[in-house]
């Protein structure tokens, strides 16, 4: 019964595989993209009726720009259009959306759609989704490194006044640890995503390709998750 189950509190999604969903029907990549972004809205909703508080998803890596000229350019249309267009049954159910990621170099259509979601969404209380857009792990460690060390030179933090509270503040969103990762497609990496909050996750690596991983498959990923022992370092 799902009353009897333990909800992760924050779950990270690697949306892995959807040009190959899209491949293997004959369709072009950007059709896997697009069904993926469908399978996103319906996960969200899941998530948030489920009472999972925060939700991180990897939709575009740093790397990502190195992909032909066409799928990146397919892609940042697709972002504008469900950031504009397409997230209203995600905003009716209350919840909040920001970014994770570097703003470099994203055009200006893309962080006006991105900040136009983020200022609608922004009072709004459910599940967060927290969507890491032109993303890096490493980048982000680097990014909060340098912002710490700005503030130190500038007098406002005290070098031994600096905790693990501290790295989490300067990340480009202050949320919880994840306790949950899950990558689609059955490959079993974490591919540079949110190194720091994942230290304690638990991961989980099904075969579906991501378009196919919808609510039944969500929900057997918790039930999973319910299976393990979380032991933080611990002897238990």
């Amino acid at each position: 019964m799902i009353e009897d189950l333990v909800i992760p509190t924050h779950i990270g999604i690697i949306m892995d595989g959807n040009g190959r969903w899209a491949e293997r029907r004959g369709l072009s990549r950007s059709m896997g993209h697009r069904e993926g972004a469908n399978t996103l809205k319906k996960i969200c909703i899941y998530a948030e009726k489920l009472g999972v508080k925060y939700l991180s998803v990897y939709a575009f890596s740093t790397e990502n720009f190195k992909r032909s000229k066409a799928e990146v350019d397919f892609l940042m249309k697709l972002c504008i259009e469900m950031f504009s267009n397409e997230f209203q049954e995600i905003i009716d159910h209350n919840v909040r959306v920001v970014f994770s990621g570097r703003r470099e170099p994203l055009t200006k259509k893309v962080l006006k759609a991105m900040d136009e979601i983020t200022e609608k969404t922004k009072n709004n209380t459910s599940l967060v989704l927290n969507i890491c857009f032109n993303y890096g792990g490493q980048t982000e460690l680097l990014d909060m490194t340098k912002k710490i060390s700005s503030e130190v030179l500038k007098g406002n933090i005290q070098v031994e006044n600096i905790t693990l509270d501290t790295l989490s503040s300067y990340l480009y969103q202050d949320l919880p640890p994840l306790d949950f990762v899950i990558r689609t497609s059955g490959e079993q990496r974490l591919s540079n995503f949110m190194l720091y909050q994942a230290s304690y996750a638990e991961f989980y690596f099904p075969e579906v390709l991501f378009p196919d991983f919808l609510e039944n498959e969500f929900m057997e990923a918790i039930v999973e998750f319910n299976k393990r022992t979380r032991k933080f370092g611990g002897n238990v």
